[in-house]
């Protein structure tokens, strides 16, 4: 299994297996953990998280469910099967789709986290939903749900994260997307962070995607990020 002290989730932002094949090759479970999201899932498969999980890997499987209690908790079993290290959940599913989604994964070692807020939406595009609580709040709301719910932790933005860990205790995860090197394009991103800010303000994951895997040498940049990660 991955090196607990690896803090660095790659998110394989490549549109088919082989692309995504080739820089996990150039890679090692002691360097990274790895995030399949939605587009690789639907073209690679579940084989393919199978495939990278017997290499030693850590996976993260983002697939972000949010369905009826029943059909989530199926969908985590499923999940938990393939030997993901963890998969995640929309926190507004609500606490009974939620504490389902817990018990979907219980008879395994997957950890289960929430999406509150995602890192591309501000606060007019809450409001364009009918959701008038401030970005801030409505993460804590969401964040405090989970825990009830009984999950692991929550994906939020780095921004949120030391007002989190005010009311939240150390063991409960906080995943951090919108992670962006000093000097990289935010993308559509917008809450974003660079990575020595977000471990220094209590991150537990750092999610970073585009800036390794279209960097000119994604391997390299990765070995930097650590580095610096390292450096905190």
């Amino acid at each position: 299994m991955s090196d607990p002290d690896s803090k660095i989730i790659v998110a394989l932002d490549y549109s088919n297996e082989a692309q995504a094949s080739d820089f996990i090759n150039k890679v090692s479970p002691e360097l990274c953990k790895l995030k399949v999201g939605k587009e690789l899932f639907t073209t690679a498969g579940p084989q393919f998280v199978e495939k990278i999980v017997a290499k030693g890997f850590d996976v993260f499987l983002d697939l972000k469910f949010h369905d009826i209690p029943n059909t989530v908790m199926k969908a985590c079993h499923a999940a938990a099967e393939l030997g993901v290290w963890m998969a995640n959940v929309h926190a507004l599913g609500g606490q009974t789709m939620m504490q389902a989604a817990k018990e979907g994964v219980s008879h395994s070692s997957t950890k289960l986290i929430a999406v509150t807020v995602l890192t591309s939406m501000g606060q007019e595009d809450l409001k364009q939903i009918g959701i008038q609580t401030g970005i801030v709040q409505q993460v804590v709301n969401l964040a405090q749900l989970a825990k009830q719910s009984g999950l692991d932790g929550v994906v939020c933005s780095a921004k949120e994260v030391s007002l989190l860990r005010q009311s939240l205790s150390e063991d409960f995860l906080l995943v951090t997307p919108g992670i962006r090197p000093a000097g990289s394009a935010s993308g559509d991103q917008k809450r974003v962070m660079t990575p020595a800010d977000a471990m220094a303000a209590g991150s537990s994951y750092l999610v970073i995607g585009r800036p390794i895997t279209q960097s000119d040498s994604p391997v390299k940049t990765l070995k930097q990020i650590v580095l610096t990660q390292k450096s905190v």
